[in-house]
């Protein structure tokens, strides 16, 4: 009988020890996930590592890599850890979800030492110390210990392979008991500004989805993995926190992005992707396992995602879901019962808005700017919504119904901007955060009002209810997109 907890995260209580500068954190799991004796375990790594082939990665960055027994999961691991062969790293940075210790900050181990069957891996008590000292980021050993019912193996299954790979190395171990998109990016911004060159690796340790049939788990997985590679992290955490996507490693691979972004990375390449269903040939419940590579390898040009595209008979559907909705929500006050779509584009998980508009005036537009519902889904909430719950507007009611003009916006993945040199004014929408202020306008909005791109940043951040000029403060991020805009007059596209 396969033991659950090797293969997935379980949270359970666990007991905090304390650290001392000179405490060496001893191995917890050693002999359940991994072997425990020296000779086989290295036998095992270099095993897994024997049967990757993969072309070198130049620029690495970063790495996402699981962290369930070796049994399970250490053959996708070891498409991360084979291209570390042959490079030399003084620094690596690991960064874990905890499952066992629940606290509201990123530790960073407070000891001397990570110690695995294959030895002692030293901390860099230099750089854990500087990169303590900044906001939501401790020094502790909360997140790090051996005791309780079952120790913390998020972060330890990942050394083996980095000392087999690379083997002398100074460790940061760093383990987030806070996985919001706001920790992500406090822990992400930190790393930045403290990395100096090329010798420092980060790894993301993280599982996927859990406990679902093998072919909801693939689905589900392909959905964060294609959001890695669309460098959308934004959307990507914002799924995690609501639990519509999954992955028990989330916020670790989103402050890697984040850190990665910030010291040039502009690609994220998936290498390999399993789940246990395939060790095991149980497909009923299982944990889904991906390795993914982050380099400052040129992106294929300036936009995130794949091209999109929709049929006139897609765009005819949409739109007249969108009507269908709105007649429901102002006639029966009720959600349109939409049947699904012979169209595979519209079961698609896109983010879309709907826009209203009566004799050429704005009557509401609201919208999903992140994928998390297929895309005829997303269009019948959000036509209802921008009918009967934009604040700006009273309700529509039945009398207009026969005067309103729908257009349809689907949107690309989101992307920071790195130079606001590269918005197009007409082409791109924007979203701008700081904290939990929050805005967006759509590609269409500054030509409809004649803007510059000045004006469009200004007005952007209004939106959001920060002052103008606030895209120029560091604490904010800009992120852009495309979308694709049809209604039912001449269909028009901001790609």
């Amino acid at each position: 009988m396969i033991r659950r907890w090797l293969f997935c995260a379980l949270v359970l209580p666990g007991l905090v020890t304390g650290a001392g500068k000179d405490q060496v954190r001893q191995p917890a799991v050693a002999g359940t996930f991994y072997p425990g004796d020296a000779k086989e375990l290295a036998a095992v790594v270099d095993g897994f590592l024997a049967k990757v082939s993969e072309p070198a990665v130049p620029d690495l960055v970063a790495l996402v890599s699981p962290h369930a027994g070796y049994p399970y999961s250490g053959g996708v691991a070891a498409y991360s850890y084979a291209l570390l062969k042959g490079k030399k790293y003084t620094r690596v940075v690991v960064i874990a979800p905890s499952h066992v210790d629940a606290f509201g900050f990123s530790s960073v181990y407070d000891g001397a030492a990570y110690a695995t069957p294959l030895g002692r891996v030293p901390v860099d008590r230099d750089f854990a110390a500087k990169l303590a000292g900044k906001p939501g980021i401790k020094l502790s050993s909360r997140g790090h210990q051996t005791g309780g019912e079952r120790g913390e193996h998020a972060l330890e299954v990942q050394l083996p392979f980095l000392q087999r790979t690379l083997g002398q190395f100074q460790l940061v171990p760093v383990v987030m008991g806070d996985q919001s998109y706001d920790s992500c990016r406090a822990l992400g911004l930190a790393l930045a500004r403290l990395i100096q060159g090329n010798d420092t690796l980060i790894v993301a340790s993280s599982d996927l989805s859990h406990f679902h049939s093998y072919e909801e788990a693939v689905k589900l997985d392909r959905k964060t993995l294609q959001a890695i590679e669309e460098w959308d992290y934004l959307s990507m955490a914002r799924n995690f926190e609501s639990q519509t996507w999954e992955a028990c490693g989330g916020g670790p691979i989103v402050a890697a992005m984040i850190a990665a972004e910030r010291l040039g990375a502009t690609r994220a390449k998936v290498l390999k992707y399993a789940n246990s269903g395939d060790v095991t040939s149980d497909r009923t419940r299982v944990v889904g396992y991906g390795a993914v590579a982050i380099s400052k390898a040129p992106h294929r040009g300036t936009e995130a995602g794949r091209k999109f595209d929709l049929t006139a008979a897609e765009r005819a559907e949409l739109l007249h879901i969108a009507r269908k909705s709105v007649e429901a929500a102002v006639k029966d006050h009720k959600l349109y019962d939409w049947p699904g779509s012979q169209f595979p584009a519209l079961m698609q998980e896109r983010g879309a808005f709907v826009t209203l508009k009566k004799h050429g005036q704005l009557r509401g537009c609201i919208g999903y700017p992140s994928p998390i519902k297929p895309l005829g889904l997303t269009v019948r909430d959000v036509a209802a919504m921008a009918a009967v719950q934009d604040s700006r507007f009273r309700p529509v009611t039945v009398a207009e119904l026969d005067q309103l003009e729908y257009e349809i916006s689907v949107l690309s993945p989101l992307r920071r901007v790195l130079d606001i040199k590269q918005i197009q004014v007409g082409r791109h929408g924007l979203v701008m955060k700081q904290g939990r202020r929050e805005g967006l306008l759509l590609p269409q909005v500054p030509v409809e009002q004649g803007w510059d791109l000045t004006t469009f940043l200004d007005e952007t951040c209004l939106k959001a209810g920060l002052p103008q000029g606030a895209w120029k403060d560091p604490e904010t991020d800009i992120f852009m997109f495309t979308s694709l805009v049809f209604g039912e007059s001449t269909p028009r596209r901001s790609q």
